[in-house]
């Protein structure tokens, strides 16, 4: 007895749909990451914690977190520097490199749920 099976190849709507659920994972990561460094961020004025900005560039599928004060790189790398309690130097990087892992956590999610719709 012949047995015949039939196969639809969605490949192309998979990698779209994960790709959508890439990019849409990047941009909610870099915002956590953004949360959590603005709770860093040493405060005179608020201005360079207001001038923190997350974004995502989706041809490259790369997310980033910055802040823009003609002195906040001096502030980030300036370890020597007195800051109010639970203010710090690198308030960047500390959060970018502590909270990998829910990073990775959001952006999976993001496709599994984008894949899974």
């Amino acid at each position: 007895m012949t047995q015949r099976t039939r196969l639809t190849w969605t490949g192309d709507a998979v990698l779209h749909s994960s790709r959508e659920g890439a990019v849409r994972g990047l941009r909610l990561a870099a915002e956590h990451v953004l949360e959590r460094s603005r709770a860093r961020v040493p405060i005179e004025e608020g201005t360079l914690e207001r001038s923190g900005v997350a974004s995502v560039d989706e041809a490259s599928l790369t997310g980033g977190v910055s802040f823009d004060t003609p002195y906040a790189r001096r502030v980030h790398e300036d370890l020597t520097a007195r800051h109010d309690a639970g203010r710090t130097a690198k308030y960047l990087e500390g959060p970018t490199v502590e909270e990998a892992p829910t990073v990775a956590e959001i952006i999976a999610a993001q496709i599994r749920r984008a894949l899974s719709g």
